[in-house]
């Protein structure tokens, strides 16, 4: 789950669900960071989860979700191309203000598979020159491979999201060729006809690309002990849009619904493991055994939302 850095306008947050189930909790790992590294804490916790511990450890580096989502797909083993380096390409709308060059949320394209499927069409042979191969795999967002991917340092797309692009762009010796492909794609699509069909229902343009969650999957990976992690997208889609009241109504209904619902399971005897993210760090908490001053601890002085936060 990930949580932003505003201030709660008077008064804090109630959480009694989520409370009562910290209480129940012992403290697993952290993860620190900063606001600034290119994948954001909750990302990088659920890469732990699936066994990359180096990987998540290491902070600032892009980790390679697309190399895995490529892994799953017999499509993308045509060629002999099922392993190697990948990367997630989402066509976006940029937007040039006097100070920024904002990425737009790419849900308000409002894309359909007709639409995605005859851009990638489109884009697909000037990006084939330059080694990026593309891979559809849902409107928003497709698969792309290429060596040039194994050392791509890329921004997670939750990092850019409605933020200034220049301060998340890779560094200069990888960015000169995405510099050029993004030229020539704009050039490309600035009159062309598939823009003046979106001109016509009242759609934006699209007038850029981002490449993230690059690299190759890591050639030893422990098993994973860990379910996939289940984001709480209901609360990450406010707080990454910055829409405050959706923000706090999302919480209200998560404590009310997911968090009364686990705290049941774990009255029922139930294990659980719960990871609370920000923009900088991440916290997890498990049912695993607690020492007698946890226990104690968790009586006198039970652990609540209130303080985890102030290390998120």
């Amino acid at each position: 789950m990930t949580g932003v850095d505003w201030q709660y306008q008077g008064q804090p947050l109630k959480l009694p669900q989520l409370d009562a189930v910290l209480a129940r909790l012992a403290a697993a790992d952290t993860l620190s960071g900063d606001e600034d590294d290119l994948s954001p804490p909750h990302e990088r916790m659920a890469a732990l989860w699936r066994g990359w511990a180096d990987l998540a450890a290491t902070r600032n580096i892009s980790l390679p979700w697309a190399a895995l989502a490529a892994a799953s797909r017999p499509d993308c083993a045509q060629g002999g191309t099922a392993g190697g380096a990948w990367a997630f390409m989402s066509p976006c709308h940029w937007t040039a203000g006097a100070d920024q060059i904002r990425m737009d949320n790419p849900a308000d394209l409002q894309l359909d598979e007709a639409d995605s499927r005859a851009l990638l069409a489109l884009l697909s042979p000037w990006l084939a020159e330059d080694g990026f191969h593309l891979h559809y795999e849902r409107p928003d967002r497709w698969l792309v491979h290429g060596p040039a991917l194994q050392a791509l340092q890329s921004a997670a797309l939750d990092r850019v999201l409605l933020r200034d692009v220049r301060h998340w762009q890779p560094d200069a010796g990888q960015n000169r060729t995405l510099q050029r492909l993004h030229s020539e794609v704009q050039m490309l699509l600035y009159t062309h006809a598939f823009n003046d069909r979106r001109a016509e229902r009242g759609q934006l343009p699209v007038n850029a690309f981002w490449l993230y969650g690059a690299g190759a999957l890591p050639a030893s990976r422990a098993p994973v002990t860990s379910p996939n992690p289940e984001v709480w997208e209901q609360l990450r889609v406010p707080a990454l849009t910055g829409s405050h009241d959706s923000w706090l109504q999302a919480w209200a209904d998560l404590d009310a619904g997911p968090m009364a619902d686990l705290l049941h399971h774990l009255h029922s005897g139930g294990t659980a493991t719960l990871a609370l993210c920000g923009e900088r760090s991440a916290r997890s908490f498990t049912t695993g055994p607690r020492s007698l001053g946890q226990r104690i601890q968790s009586i006198l002085k039970p652990q609540r939302f209130s303080s985890v936060r102030e290390a998120l």
